[in-house]
């Protein structure tokens, strides 16, 4: 039984809510509150199993009500979000935060929780199961500070040819900002990302990114070049593959072919296409997420002989897409998250 605290300043989203979660016998409403500051009080005494989250209240906010839980009483946390580019900006910071994940309703309308009850329960249900004693360490941008002198790299090899892919779902925006804002502007080739994300936040995303990295971060579009020193992340409802032109150069293609795994983007078409186009130049990583998506993409990767990272169990939010990975064999190296940046700078250099 997950016991649960649901906080939002409105009382008819709060009955909606605790109707919901009431409804289904794997949860149990503790207590509801109106506003941040409520809602802090309220984890300290009743100690929760899980936190609903809106971002707009009166009194303290969302997004500061979270960074006192993750300082003070880490619990998981899940947002309630808006559509709205401002919805979508405040969740992907929510996340760095240390918000475990987020479920997004259209632009205000309450009754909009009709459309979303099962992904608020499904998204709930993975949020409970997560690592707790990784929640309580928000990163923070001030970890640039000494990339340019520890990490700057001298004598490139063949990196030019070479491919970073990097795949993660839940708790991917934390861990992303941990990697991407510790490779250096140098890095001698394009890294491609997925991170299981609706449209609108993947963009919030890559703004966030390319603010804090020395890297340029981008939303990847329909036929971008893959250059070097620059990240690509798939749009949400876009698959991405990367494909050669006929000139050779690496290219992005998007399409909306069918979920895989119920994901769109998916990691494990893109790690496949980066497999054909790269083969063993191919430097996979494999991140943070619940379910298996990106193992079987490794897998081809690993039969044309690029090399995979894994985040090691230690730190992974949730052990899920990783361990799929290293079940099947097909990992060559298991990491804590703080080493992953090391890992791919040795991969793209030797």
């Amino acid at each position: 039984m997950t016991r649960v605290l649901v906080v939002d300043d409105s009382a008819f989203m709060r009955k909606l809510l605790t109707d919901l979660f009431e409804q289904s016998p794997d949860f149990q409403v503790l207590d509801t509150a109106r506003n941040g500051q409520d809602a802090l009080e309220k984890v300290k005494r009743l100690k929760p199993d899980l936190v609903t989250m809106d971002v707009e209240m009166p009194v303290m906010d969302g997004l500061r009500a979270l960074e006192a839980i993750m300082r003070e009483s880490p619990v998981p946390v899940v947002m309630i979000s808006s559509l709205t580019k401002k919805g979508a900006d405040e969740t992907v910071r929510a996340l760095a935060l240390g918000a475990v994940d987020f479920v997004a309703k259209a632009g205000g309308a309450i009754s909009s929780i009709a459309t979303i009850q099962d992904d608020i329960l499904r998204v709930c249900r993975a949020a409970a199961k997560v690592n707790l004693k990784h929640l309580s360490k928000p990163v923070l941008p001030a970890v640039r500070a000494t990339a340019p002198v520890v990490r700057r790299i001298a004598g490139a090899g063949n990196g030019a040819q070479r491919i970073v892919a990097i795949g993660t779902s839940t708790g991917g925006p934390k861990a992303l900002q941990e990697v991407i804002t510790k490779l250096p502007a140098d890095l001698p080739c394009g890294v491609v990302v997925v991170q299981h994300m609706p449209p609108g936040f993947t963009r919030s995303l890559s703004e966030r990114l390319n603010s804090l990295s020395e890297l340029t971060v981008k939303e990847a579009a329909d036929q971008d070049e893959i250059k070097a020193g620059h990240v690509y992340i798939a749009p949400g409802d876009y698959h991405m593959a990367v494909v050669r032109d006929a000139a050779g150069k690496a290219i992005i293609r998007l399409n909306q072919a069918l979920p895989v795994g119920g994901h769109r983007p998916a990691v494990d078409p893109m790690f496949v296409s980066v497999a054909e186009a790269f083969g063993r130049n191919a430097v996979a990583v494999l991140m943070t997420g619940m379910g298996q998506d990106g193992a079987k993409g490794m897998e081809a990767i690993k039969a044309r002989q690029g090399w995979n990272i894994a985040e090691d169990q230690s730190t992974a939010i949730v052990y899920g897409m990783p361990k799929a990975a290293v079940e099947r064999g097909v990992v060559d190296k298991a990491v804590p998250l703080t080493l992953i940046p090391d890992e791919i700078i040795r991969a793209v250099t030797q």
